[in-house]
């Protein structure tokens, strides 16, 4: 990967030689595999048997997790927030599985609807909830830098599984209380 950090650096008119470009292939490589790392990850090492049993039976809300991934058209950052919501069945995870199952599909490369929709499965077979709701708000660098330039524009997605897609008073619910959790 270091050298097609360096042919790329020598492709747009720079010598890779100067002193501030000589690591930079190694520092690029290095970063691009750790902003790729979801491809190395697995879902039952980070789950890592936090499945507890539960009588709770109402809606379970994780709110504001940061996400950073890489357009896979233009390999440009994109950025923003996850809101993950599930009605347990028996079953709750752990808090802190949740922003860790956003980060393991985060950090491929990846475009926000596909991303949606691999969390909200992804949540639904591990914890077997009656319901998933996923909402993803994001600013994307490849509109803001380059094609519209558009620094103000912002995507969402959803993707509501089970009752969340089937009742629109649960799905009215969750997205209120995300409304209303960050004012």
């Amino acid at each position: 990967m270091e050298e097609q950090y360096r042919a790329i650096i020598q492709a747009l008119g720079e010598n890779p030689e100067r002193e501030g470009l000589l690591r930079t292939p190694h520092r690029a490589a290095r970063a691009m595999e750790f902003l790729t790392q979801g491809y190395r990850q697995d879902v039952r090492k980070i789950v890592n048997d936090a499945i507890f049993t539960t009588s709770n039976s109402e809606m379970v809300i994780v709110k504001d997790i940061e996400l950073y991934s890489l357009c896979e058209h233009h390999l440009l950052p994109f950025l923003g927030r996850a809101h993950v919501a599930y009605i347990p069945d028996g079953k709750v995870i752990g808090l802190s599985k949740i922003p860790r199952i956003v980060d393991m599909y985060a950090r491929r490369l990846q475009i926000q609807e596909n991303l949606t929709q691999q969390i909200g499965h992804c949540i639904q077979e591990v914890t077997g909830a009656r319901g998933v709701a996923v909402v993803i708000e994001a600013k994307h660098l490849c509109a803001m830098m380059r094609g519209v330039e558009k620094q103000n524009s912002s995507m969402t997605t959803s993707m509501m599984l089970g009752v969340f897609h089937d009742d629109p008073r649960t799905r009215t619910e969750f997205l209120t209380l995300i409304r209303r959790m960050g004012d």
